[in-house]
């Protein structure tokens, strides 16, 4: 008896099932999208737009189905500085030339070349990011407005403190309460996304209370925030730098993103290099709409799955929900205040502090390269910030790459035993002469190599200095350095054959 033939799946295959748990997804997205859009210095159109389009472009055309995509908390600090320096429509120009260049890393299938940034150095970026964050949003939760930098939150903050709006903190306090206590309720109301719950009860509390406190504002609708994107009286090498800037970050972001969704299911592996070339298309449309920069985010994909999604079809609807919702209903945001988003805000900014990620760094030795990072990008800037953790986290690597030991000790026969440990490459070179040059002449040698990696230059050097050894008169046992090459990935040259050629 033959085995029953499993229906043909097609293009919409999986559609009608999505539907639950893109709604879910739409309801996580929504609070979130205000509260970057708001924290980034943009309008909140800017972020509803970012979400319709990671969600629509993204979600149809990327190579990890069940991420979603969106503005993302990671990239509020950078966006925030542009959006002072450039403006709005200059904003645009920046998230378009990023797009330009993460379709053409697709299109070069350059997208693991992309991931190539230290742990350490990616999770600083991050919390670093959140404590940016959460110092801009104390100020906003107690009735006032974030300043620019992390030195002007830090001083500011007495004065805000001491000039606190009562009402401001009370909306915000009970948004908090309600993230914080959210994780013992959900389990019964599984389809109830915590984020939204604790936005609308911020937003009945302001409702009670006397008017003097800051709401999200909404001027014109969705179609009037659409704008195309302008120089201005900037140049392009200035444009230029910055879309570079953000496509190795939101690029980073996204794929790293990509790579821990997988993690979270057992269905289909992300494609890489489609998912970079769909989340260049998704910035540049949102750079051309007058939207925010768009990269995968955990939290949303996180969710997708954990909701019961199967396909892209869940993320693509979310944000057709997204885009619904703002066309009809984006009149009703303008009851949202402030310092609830900022809670919510300020929760999201203190999760993105790990102090697991923390206690791995420092166990793999990278703690430095963490805390280095994590202080230029609270207290200089993002970039700088990453900067100095890849340099760092690159000198240190050399450092261990370039450390060599050579223990010699006195044997029973009375002749010398010594072991080389560590990587013999031309960079260890100079340190091992010195010490295989400090070994007392005329005397026998037995060499035992334990490498864990070796090279050209190595071989040669100790090749040399065993030949002015034995002419000084003493004698050098050793293993064949070219036998240890090849059992190390290398390939010994074929020296006689050189020679008879």
């Amino acid at each position: 008896m033959s085995a029953p033939s499993l229906p043909a799946r097609g293009p919409f295959a999986g559609l009608i099932g999505d539907i639950p748990a893109s709604i879910v997804v739409f309801l996580v997205a929504l609070p979130l999208s205000l509260g970057i859009a708001v924290a980034s210095g943009a309008t909140p159109q800017a972020g509803l737009i970012a979400a319709t389009v990671g969600g629509i472009l993204v979600g149809l055309l990327g190579g990890a189905p069940l991420q979603v995509s969106g503005p993302a908390a990671g990239l509020t600090v950078m966006v925030f500085g542009y959006v002072q320096h450039f403006g709005l429509n200059g904003l645009g120009v920046v998230v378009l030339i990023a797009g330009a260049l993460q379709m053409l890393g697709g299109a070069l299938r350059l997208a693991r070349a992309a991931m190539a940034i230290s742990p350490a150095v990616l999770h600083a970026m991050l919390a670093g990011i959140g404590i940016l964050i959460t110092l801009g949003q104390l100020h906003t939760i107690l009735g006032h407005k974030p300043n620019s930098n992390a030195f002007a939150n830090l001083g500011a903050l007495p004065a805000s403190i001491a000039d606190l709006n009562p009402y401001a903190l009370a909306i915000g306090a009970a948004t908090l309460a309600v993230l914080l206590l959210w994780p013992r309720i959900e389990k019964k109301v599984p389809f109830l996304p915590g984020s939204l719950v604790a936005i609308l009860v911020g937003t009945g509390l302001s409702l009670l209370l006397p008017a003097g406190f800051a709401r999200v504002e909404i001027q014109g609708s969705l179609l009037d925030a659409i704008h195309l994107p302008t120089f201005g009286g900037f140049s392009a090498s200035d444009f230029a730098v910055a879309g570079i800037a953000l496509a190795i970050v939101a690029s980073a972001e996204s794929l790293l993103c990509a790579v821990a969704t997988d993690q979270l299911h057992s269905g289909p592996r992300a494609n890489l290099d489609r998912e970079l070339f769909a989340q260049g298309i998704g910035n540049a449309v949102s750079g051309l709409l007058g939207g925010l920069p768009i990269t995968g985010v955990i939290v949303r994909s996180s969710a997708n799955i954990a909701s019961g999604a199967k396909t892209k079809w869940s993320a693509t609807l979310h944000g057709v929900w997204m885009a619904v919702f703002v066309l009809v209903f984006a009149g009703l945001l303008s009851y949202v205040p402030m310092a609830a988003l900022a809670a919510l805000l300020i929760q999201v900014g203190v999760k993105l502090v790990k102090v697991k990620e923390i206690k791995k760094v420092a166990a793999f030795g990278d703690l430095p390269v963490y805390l280095v990072t994590i202080l230029g990008v609270v207290f200089w800037n993002l970039l700088w910030g990453i900067g100095l953790g890849f340099a760092l986290a690159l000198v240190l690597l050399l450092r261990r790459v370039s450390h060599i030991e050579l223990d010699t000790q006195e044997a029973t026969d009375g002749n010398l035993d010594g072991v080389i440990r560590g990587h013999l490459s031309f960079l260890a070179v100079p340190a091992l002469m010195t010490r295989l040059q400090a070994i007392p002449p005329r005397r026998k040698i037995r060499l035992r190599f334990q490498l864990e990696g070796l090279d050209h230059a190595g071989i040669e050097a100790v090749r040399g200095w065993r030949k002015g050894y034995e002419k000084e008169g003493g004698t050098v046992e050793k293993a064949s350095l070219d036998d240890l090459w090849h059992q190390l990935g290398g390939r010994p040259p074929a020296i006689k054959a050189i020679a008879r050629a």
